[in-house]
């Protein structure tokens, strides 16, 4: 009677190392992108800075200073130093305001990209599974939203649901949810013809199981990068909004309020549209420099040895 030899295991390399290697990598291609490591230590910056705006703002973003109206930031000769950047034409804080307004463009960007992102999915999921006339009808209705300027659509929808902060990020939801549903659509024609789904479908998965547990997580690569782009857009939207008086209303710290109502004061009092407008400009790049990185770590055709 031989001796039995021991069988070697068939994976030698548990899940979690796996996942540890699979996240090395990404990281590496990620890194190779230095904007997007700038844009992404940024992004945490502005963070922190929302999470942590109570305490750090020096004063609260609605007290009023009628004593210090429009005073120029501390570095010139007729500033304050109790006001760093300034005061608002009512004399409130600027630093304040710009700190606390971070919470809303931040929250602005998740509500939306998480409300388009749902519905975009789904209707992407159902119209490349399906085909066919489930197929024809949301691509003609995502056609047609498309077919209007995204501001000008977002304008329209805020009017007709009332001037407000969340109805304008409904309507920016509404306006920026095809991206994601055509992208997610062309994701799953691609992946239904493949050799795994139609195992799956011969062991008796049904349609819910192929669309959400199957097909939809081999799709995600493309959904991370154009969340992350749609994630600006959302503020720069929400900004434009605010501007035109249809989106937060004052007194909200929100970078796009913040500008209208200093509009009048550009020439006489330079920082209370400037400071407003440089958020907006970092937040929006740092956020796109990241995306880029997101796509050269997740698209394979663009990875670099």
């Amino acid at each position: 009677m031989t001796e039995a030899t021991a069988i070697p295991p068939t994976n030698p390399n548990p899940p979690s190392s796996e996942r540890r290697a699979a996240l090395g990598e990404f990281w590496h291609y990620f890194a190779m992108n230095k904007g997007a490591v700038l844009g992404l230590v940024v992004f945490i910056l502005l963070v922190l800075i929302a999470i942590f705006a109570p305490w750090l703002a020096p004063h609260s973003p609605d007290q009023q200073y009628r004593d210090a109206l429009l005073v120029p930031p501390a570095w010139d000769a007729l500033g304050d130093p109790r006001f760093l950047l300034g005061t608002d034409p009512v004399g409130r804080d600027m630093l304040s305001r710009l700190i606390h307004g971070a919470r809303y463009s931040l929250f602005i960007g998740f509500f939306v990209v998480v409300g388009a992102l749902f519905v975009g999915v789904i209707l992407g999921v159902l119209a490349g599974y399906f085909r066919g006339w489930v197929d024809a009808l949301i691509m003609r209705v995502m056609d047609i939203i498309l077919a209007f300027p995204s501001l000008l659509l977002a304008l329209v929808l805020v009017a007709i649901l009332g001037p407000g902060l969340f109805n304008a990020m409904v309507a920016i939801a509404l306006v920026l949810q095809p991206h994601f549903a055509r992208l997610v659509r062309a994701a799953v024609m691609a992946e239904k013809s493949r050799e795994y789904v139609t195992a799956a479908r011969l062991s008796g998965a049904g349609h819910l199981r192929l669309m959400l547990i199957t097909i939809l997580p081999n799709c995600l690569g493309p959904l991370i990068v154009q969340a992350t782009l749609s994630f600006s857009n959302a503020i720069l939207e929400a900004a434009a909004l605010g501007f035109l008086g249809m989106g937060a209303q004052p007194p909200t710290p929100e970078w796009g309020t913040m500008l209208a109502s200093a509009r009048e004061f550009i020439l006489r009092a330079p920082w209370v549209v400037t400071f407003p407008g440089l958020a907006i400009l970092i937040t929006v790049l740092a956020i796109n420099l990241v995306g880029d990185g997101l796509r050269d770590a997740l698209d394979p055709k663009l990875k670099r040895s």
